[in-house]
């Protein structure tokens, strides 16, 4: 065997060994074994192009470097495709996130504290009777420990002690529930009430005036405002419009009732509908505090029993009727999970 013949024995086999090397890298989904056998096909068009360069004269030269070309040519183009995929799901990402980002700078918080939990579609919760509540959440298998939760909430509301709002750290019992709440209402130009709930019964309560640091806050029915709780371990925030409202600290007992500003009576003690009107204020007014007083007073004792703390576990929003129609929408609503 002369040494043009031994060439061309010797490339022929190193060819068939890369060969099978690329079948072996190319079986399967393993993307290094995908960029292994990619190298490989520009190896063996780089050794395809010099042995064809050694054997052909000048004029086959040009057509073997144009095909080795093209080869790799088609190679980035695949590699490039696939980056400009992962570069798209990013974008979409980025983009599904970035408004949340920027709100959470407005508790302190940014991209690097956490992570989206869920962004929740649009959801109305109706509920009517006598003390019912009503829950709804798309992504129930969610559970969080500190999280920050937000909701623009739009009410309408029969009585001024029914409301709309949250609950989280939920052990998920529905009979005998362990559980936060968070529920606002239109009394008083806008109440908010923080309740633990422990194996059922009421343990916890605190209450919170918006309007005494939110001058934005709307209490009508038919409006909206966005509502935010920030919870990082024994510590629970609550913001509405953005402004801080109130901070309650889970392993203190309940509050004494605070007693809002009462109605005011009209200025024309001759208008009949008017003085009607203030007497039917005056009334739900002073059933409203008179329940407030006795649920104090139950959560006092059974806080004192067996301190309500959660530390993990479901969220809903939900709505509340002490009577009558209750009805709330929730929109732009999402989770941040907060890093441990």
């Amino acid at each position: 065997m002369n040494k043009h013949m031994a060439r061309i024995v010797i490339s022929l086999l190193l060819l068939a060994m890369l060969c099978l090397v690329i079948q072996s890298c190319s079986t399967g989904s393993d993307k290094s074994g995908d960029a292994t056998a990619a190298a490989l096909r520009q190896y063996i068009a780089g050794t395809s192009t010099a042995e064809q360069a050694m054997a052909s004269n000048a004029n086959e030269l040009a057509p073997a470097q144009a095909k080795a070309t093209q080869e790799s040519h088609d190679i980035a183009a695949t590699q490039t495709a696939q980056l400009a995929g992962r570069d798209v799901t990013k974008l979409a990402t980025s983009t599904v996130t970035a408004p949340i980002i920027a709100e959470l700078s407005m508790y302190g918080f940014d991209a690097s504290s956490g992570k989206v939990g869920w962004i929740h579609d649009p959801l109305t919760l109706d509920v009517s009777g006598y003390q019912e509540f009503a829950y709804g959440n798309d992504h129930m298998n969610v559970t969080a420990k500190n999280f920050v939760l937000a909701s623009d909430i739009t009410w309408n509301t029969q009585y001024g002690d029914s409301g709309c709002g949250f609950m989280f750290r939920s052990n998920g019992d529905q009979k005998n529930p362990d559980a936060y709440m968070v529920i606002a209402t239109r009394f008083a130009n806008g109440r908010v009430i923080f309740t633990a709930v422990s194996d059922g019964d009421l343990a916890n309560m605190h209450d919170l005036y918006p309007k005494d640091a939110d001058r934005s806050f709307q209490w009508e029915n038919d409006t909206t405002n966005r509502f935010v709780i920030v919870a990082q371990g024994n510590l629970i925030e609550i913001y509405t419009n953005g402004a801080k409202i109130g901070e309650i600290d889970t392993t203190h007992p309940p509050k004494p009732i605070v007693l809002p500003a009462q109605p005011v009576p009209p200025v024309d003690s001759s208008d009949s509908a008017a003085a009607q009107a203030y007497e039917d204020q005056l009334e739900e007014y002073q059933d409203i505090m008179e329940q407030a007083q006795q649920n104090y007073q139950v959560a006092y004792g059974n806080y004192q029993k067996e301190q309500a703390i959660f530390t993990d576990g479901f969220l809903s929003m939900l709505a509340f009727t002490q009577g009558g129609k209750t009805e709330c929408k929730f929109d732009n609503a999402w989770l941040w999970l907060l890093e441990p």
